[in-house]
């Protein structure tokens, strides 16, 4: 079986120094943010090219609160786009803001900037393009259209850690970005974890007051937090992987130009673009197929496990369906997610497990 992603191969490569770094934080007993989180934020920030990073419990927390820190709320709408995991809109509807979509433009699966324009209102607060799988927006261009409207960015870069438009890091280009530590993230927490990361001191001040009860000290509540701490030990491993993100980020990227040569000649299979001045992270491996869900089926049978990033586009989604949208209004995402498949990619994934997923992919096409 050749797995779609192997979590334990990347924790017996850094065993020691993450065990270390683990009973570090178990004898300093500062298990909710503390120096680890402390050191993690700045290392994190300065990754990313930016000042401030303000770790948090999840990357949806992030988003919340980036959100709120632009001054979205009850009223407002923040456009983003349908093609991605339902944790960006969840995040919107947290604030009390209406989610306001864009299709995507289908080479990348990122936010058609073409479309952007027709999206906003005068009730726009706030634009949340999706870095999704590990391929950033177009930023120049919904950056000039943002800009033109006075209106703030944010990225959601929650699948993009180390992704650059024209050499800058995803992250730092909008008033905000945000990231997720989900364990199968390229850069990973053994639990839950996100980041916000800005250039801006007053939004940097606001989130750090909202992730922890508004405190600016303790027991001084100045406004209306939430409990969205990083624990201590995320902040301790996640500091030990981010020393190895680069050279894991290279063995994705390496892993991608495999499988491109590979499938370049498929019929039946069509690999993922990587954009001109975009430095894709493939946090996910998304081939596009007419006869997506025979082929996931036959791979399956055949030993290799696969994903679906993601099936059913958010305007469609039950729990959204008071928003008002029907099938048919965004026909790119819808596309979309009755065609991506997710290969296996992963650091540890060998050249050879390549060439077997391809070979396979191949003759189940074949069949279909």
């Amino acid at each position: 079986m050749i797995p779609f992603l192997d979590l334990k191969a990347q924790y017996k490569s850094i065993k020691s120094e993450i065990d270390s770094a683990v009973l570090g934080v178990l004898e300093s007993t500062q298990f909710v943010l503390g120096e680890n989180v402390a050191a993690f934020e700045r290392e994190f920030a300065s990754y990313c090219g930016v000042a401030h990073g303000i770790a948090v419990n999840s990357g949806t927390s992030a988003l919340h609160l980036a959100l709120l820190a632009a001054g979205v709320g009850p009223g407002d709408e923040v456009v983003t786009i349908p093609f991605t995991f339902v944790a960006t809109v969840s995040a919107i509807c947290y604030t009390g803001a209406t989610p306001v979509f864009v299709d995507i433009e289908p080479r990348s699966f990122t936010m058609d900037p073409s479309k952007l324009e027709q999206a906003i209102t005068p009730r726009t607060k706030a634009i949340l393009p999706v870095h999704l799988y590990g391929q950033m927006a177009d930023m120049g261009a919904i950056l000039e259209i943002a800009n033109r409207h006075g209106i703030p960015v944010i990225e959601d870069a929650c699948q993009a850690h180390g992704a650059e438009y024209n050499g800058r890091r995803a992250g730092s280009l909008g008033a905000s970005g945000c990231f997720s530590f989900y364990p199968g993230k390229n850069l990973g927490a053994y639990g839950e974890g996100g980041i916000m990361v800005t250039n801006d001191d007053a939004q940097a001040k606001k989130v750090r007051m909202l992730r922890d009860w508004g405190q600016e000290k303790r027991y001084h509540h100045v406004l209306k937090g939430f409990n969205y701490r990083m624990e201590g030990i995320q902040g301790a491993i996640l500091s030990v992987k981010l020393r190895y993100l680069e050279a894991w980020t290279e063995a994705r990227r390496a892993r991608a130009r495999e499988y491109d040569a590979l499938l370049k000649d498929s019929e039946t299979v069509k690999a993922p673009a990587q954009l001109p001045g975009r430095r894709h992270v493939y946090h996910i491996y998304a081939v596009r197929s007419a006869d997506r869900d025979g082929l996931q089926q036959l791979l399956q049978a055949d030993g290799v496990q696969t994903g679906l990033h993601y099936p059913i586009p958010v305007h469609l989604q039950e729990a959204h369906a008071d928003l008002g949208y029907t099938a048919g209004d965004f026909p790119e995402s819808e596309a979309a997610a009755n065609e991506v498949l997710s290969l296996p990619i992963f650091p540890e994934l060998t050249s050879s497990q390549v060439e077997q997923v391809v070979t396979a992919v191949r003759r189940e096409a074949n069949v279909a």
